[in-house]
C-alpha cells in the first residue's frame, strides 16, 4: 500500500491540492428541489473519460471529458481511443497536470426507466435509477447498465453520423423550368423538348455528404422478471461477458446476450418468512478473477465465494464479520448494517461502509479489518434523534480513488478523502466557495481528535447528506451528488 507520503514522493510534489472544478445543475437556494430531479447514482466508466449520472425520474445523463476533444467526430462509428498515462513519476506528474485542466460536458440525455405497475402484486414500480454500471462496448459504442427496483436494462451509447443527399438534378431541371422553356403540348400541359432542359454534360450524380454528428442511445437488453425483490446492487464481471445483480434475499448470474436466462447463485430466503433475520445489502464481482464476488449483509457480515466450487454459493469461503461488542445497544443492528463494499482496483482489499464507520478488509485476513475509521462518532449520541427521522437507515457509499486512497461522504455536504493508513483526512464541501479541511487522525503516537461543539450539535438535514460519488479512475477527479447538483473536485 502507498502511503500519502510515498504518493507525494512519486510526484515529486507535495499532498494534492484539492479544488472546486465545475457544478452541473445549479440552482438557486430559494427554488424547492423536484423529487425527480435528485441523483440518485454516479458512475465514471473505466478510464473516466465519461461520467454518468441517473436520477429519480429514470432519466440518465451523460458528461464527456475534454480529453477527447484530440480525436475527431466526423469518424462516426470508428473507435475513439483513450488517453493513456505512463507508470511513475513521470506519468503521476501528467495526471496531476491533466486533472486541473480537465473539463466535462455535456454528452447526451435519455429516458432509462419509465414509471410500471405490478398488477399481480397491487405494487408500484418506481423509474428511480438505482444503479449504473459501465460494460465494455464494441465497434467504438459505449455500453452501460442502468436498473431500478425490477427490470436491468443495457444501453448501448454510439454516435451516428447524419448525411444528407446533395448535387440532385432534381433542383437543376426546378431552377431551368422557372425561367422558362417548353412548349405546350395538346393536354395544354407542358411539354419538354426531345433534348430536355438538362443537357447530358449538366446532369450530377447525386452524393451523400456527412452533415452531423449526434449522439444516440439504444436499449439493446432488457432484464426483466429475475428479481422479485428490490435490486439494490450490479455489478459487471472481468471477464466483459457476465454481471450479476442482487436485491434483498438473492443474487442472480446473467450473460449479457443473453435475457432470457438468469443464473441464481445465491438464495438466502428461508422456509418460513418469520425466521428472516438477515438480508443482502451489496454485490461486487472481485476486479481480476471472474468466478469470485463478494456481498454484504444486514449484520455488518461480507462473504466471498467462488463460483467454482458449487453452483449455488450458499456457503462462502470466506466471511468477514467482527465479534460483537459487549456495548451493544437497540441500534447496535441498524448501525452495523453494511450499506455499500467495493473491492480495491489489485482485489486485495475490501472497503465496507456502514452508518458509522468506513472499513478495510484485507482478503487474507477475516479476523478483524486492518483500519476501521469513524466517519460519523459525533452522532453516537443522537441515534434516538436520527432514528425518529429514519435518517439512521441512509445508506452510503464508499469508493476508491486511483491512487489507493477511501472515500465516503457524510452530512452537511461533505464527502471524506482518507489516507489507507488512516494519518489523514481530507473534507469537501459540495460548495462553489468552501475550503477543503484537512484533518490529522489519530495513530499509535497520536490521540483520536475529539469532533468540534459546532459539527456535534448541528442540525442534520437529510437534504445535506452525501450519499453518492465517484473517483476518476486515473486522476485526482471526483464526482459528487448534492441533491440535484453535479459537483466536481480536482486536486493538482
Amino acid at each position: 500500500l502507498l502511503r500519502g507520503g510515498e504518493i507525494a514522493h512519486m510526484a515529486g510534489a507535495g499532498p494534492p491540492q484539492w479544488r472546486f472544478r465545475q457544478i452541473f445543475g445549479e440552482r438557486d437556494p430559494s427554488e424547492e428541489t423536484a423529487e425527480e430531479d435528485l441523483i440518485s447514482a454516479v458512475e465514471f466508466n473505466e478510464d473516466g473519460t465519461y461520467l454518468a449520472t441517473g436520477d429519480r425520474g429514470g432519466r440518465i445523463v451523460i458528461f464527456e471529458s475534454s480529453e477527447m476533444d484530440s480525436v475527431p467526430r466526423s469518424t462516426g462509428h470508428a473507435r475513439r481511443e483513450r488517453p493513456r498515462y505512463a507508470d511513475g513519476e513521470e506519468g503521476m506528474v501528467a495526471r496531476r497536470s491533466a486533472a486541473s485542466r480537465v473539463e466535462y460536458r455535456f454528452y447526451c440525455e435519455f429516458q432509462s426507466h419509465e414509471p410500471e405497475f405490478d398488477y399481480l402484486k397491487s405494487l408500484e414500480i418506481e423509474e428511480r435509477i438505482n444503479r449504473i454500471r459501465w460494460c465494455r462496448g464494441f465497434a467504438g459504442s459505449r455500453c452501460l447498465l442502468s436498473t431500478n427496483d425490477k427490470t436491468i436494462k443495457l444501453w448501448k451509447i454510439y454516435e451516428k453520423t447524419v448525411k444528407l443527399v446533395t448535387s440532385v438534378n432534381a433542383e437543376l431541371i426546378r431552377e431551368n423550368h422557372n425561367v422558362g422553356g417548353g412548349q405546350v403540348g395538346a393536354g395544354g400541359g407542358k411539354q419538354w423538348p426531345a433534348g430536355g432542359l438538362v443537357s447530358a454534360d449538366s446532369l450530377r450524380m447525386p452524393r451523400i455528404t456527412p452533415h452531423d454528428v449526434i449522439v444516440t442511445a439504444m436499449p439493446k437488453r432488457v432484464y426483466a422478471n429475475g428479481h422479485a425483490y428490490h435490486i439494490n446492487s450490479i455489478g459487471t464481471n472481468c471477464d466483459g461477458e457476465s454481471f450479476l445483480s442482487a436485491d434483498d434475499l438473492r443474487i442472480n448470474l446473467w450473460h449479457l446476450g443473453a435475457s432470457d436466462t438468469c443464473f441464481n447463485i445465491v438464495d438466502m430466503k428461508p422456509a418460513d418468512m418469520e425466521d428472516l433475520s438477515e438480508v443482502i445489502t451489496s454485490a461486487e464481482f472481485h476486479p481480476t478473477a471472474c468466478s469470485l464476488f463478494a456481498y454484504s449483509s444486514s449484520k455488518g457480515a461480507i462473504r466471498l465465494a467462488d463460483m467454482r466450487e458449487r453452483a449455488l454459493c450458499d456457503t462462502q469461503s470466506k466471511i468477514f464479520d467482527e465479534p460483537a461488542t459487549a456495548r451493544s445497544s437497540f441500534f447496535s443492528e441498524v448501525i452495523s448494517s453494511v450499506s455499500d463494499m467495493k473491492f480495491s482496483q489489485d482485489g486485495r482489499y475490501i472497503l465496507a461502509r456502514d452508518y458509522m464507520t468506513l472499513k478495510l478488509w484485507d482478503v487474507a485476513m477475516e479476523r478483524s479489518p486492518v483500519l476501521t475509521l469513524d466517519v460519523h462518532d459525533y452522532l453516537r449520541a443522537r441515534l434516538v434523534e436520527l432514528y425518529e427521522n429514519d435518517l439512521i437507515f441512509d445508506k452510503f457509499e464508499c469508493g476508491w480513488s486511483g491512487d489507493g486512497k477511501l472515500v465516503t461522504g457524510s452530512y452537511h455536504r461533505r464527502v471524506h478523502i482518507l489516507d489507507q493508513d488512516g494519518s489523514q483526512k481530507v473534507t469537501l464541501e459540495a460548495d462553489k466557495h468552501a475550503t477543503p479541511v484537512v484533518t490529522p487522525l489519530r495513530s499509535p503516537r497520536r490521540p483520536k481528535p475529539a469532533a468540534g461543539a459546532a459539527e456535534s450539535q448541528a442540525q442534520v438535514e437529510p437534504q445535506s447528506k452525501i450519499l453518492f460519488h465517484s473517483h476518476h479512475p486515473q486522476l485526482d477527479l471526483l464526482a459528487v451528488a448534492a441533491s440535484n447538483s453535479l459537483y466536481i473536485f480536482a486536486a493538482s
